[in-house]
């Protein structure tokens, strides 16, 4: 495993941030609480209305099996759980914008559902001068034997490393630059995916996610 990896204090601001400006990604094996992490795996399994998730935004949204298989449901703020994370978060982007001046303006993402079977093939989540996607961000739910993992790529088509889900861990890297993947799930695999975005508007409106 590279030494992008924090495996002790996840709120190590200093060290995240060096991991993050060496290599443009980072892995915190222990970021979530016990606590918050269990309130959100309950939510994510029990309350969320997870539906299939499609490709593409607004009116170019459509679904496509041969690409992704999981299901979503995007975060509306209204559970403690989901105010705790956020906040969390909302930690995350006072800091990057501090020390790295990435601009980052909001945080938006949804709880993912991969069953057997589940995959999403590799992609980016932002195109260089056409995306408002800065960071992307993973936390894993619960922890999986085999099966599910997140498999990351340098910007030469080079596997860095696969990420295992693990409860309570999160992987962040730039949107732009990581192709990524989800591999073919065995056991069934709770995250959050989410995005750090800069504002891309124009005459005041903000730009939606793309």
């Amino acid at each position: 495993m590279s030494d992008a990896v924090l495996a002790s204090d996840a709120l190590n601001f200093d060290a995240i941030i060096a991991a993050f400006y060496q290599h443009g990604w980072v892995w915190l094996p222990n970021f979530l609480s016990s606590e918050l992490n269990a309130a959100l795996l309950h939510e994510a399994q029990h309350d969320a209305n997870l539906t299939p998730a499609g490709i593409g935004r607004q009116s170019a949204h459509q679904l496509n099996q041969q690409i992704r298989r999981d299901a979503t449901q995007w975060f509306d703020g209204q559970s403690a759980a989901q105010q705790q994370y956020l906040a969390l978060m909302a930690q995350l982007q006072l800091i990057f914008n501090r020390r790295c001046f990435l601009g980052l303006f909001d945080f938006e993402c949804h709880f993912a559902r991969y069953n057997k079977g589940d995959y999403y093939q590799k992609h980016v989540d932002a195109f260089s001068g056409r995306s408002n996607r800065v960071l992307t961000t993973v936390s894993y739910l619960n922890s999986v034997n085999a099966g599910g993992e997140l498999a990351l790529y340098d910007e030469h088509d080079r596997l860095i490393d696969k990420f295992l889900p693990t409860a309570g861990s999160l992987v962040l890297f730039e949107s732009e630059r990581f192709p990524h993947a989800v591999l073919p799930a065995i056991d069934s695999r709770y995250s959050i995916a989410g995005w750090f975005r800069k504002n891309a508007s124009i005459n005041g409106i903000l730009d939606p996610a793309s």
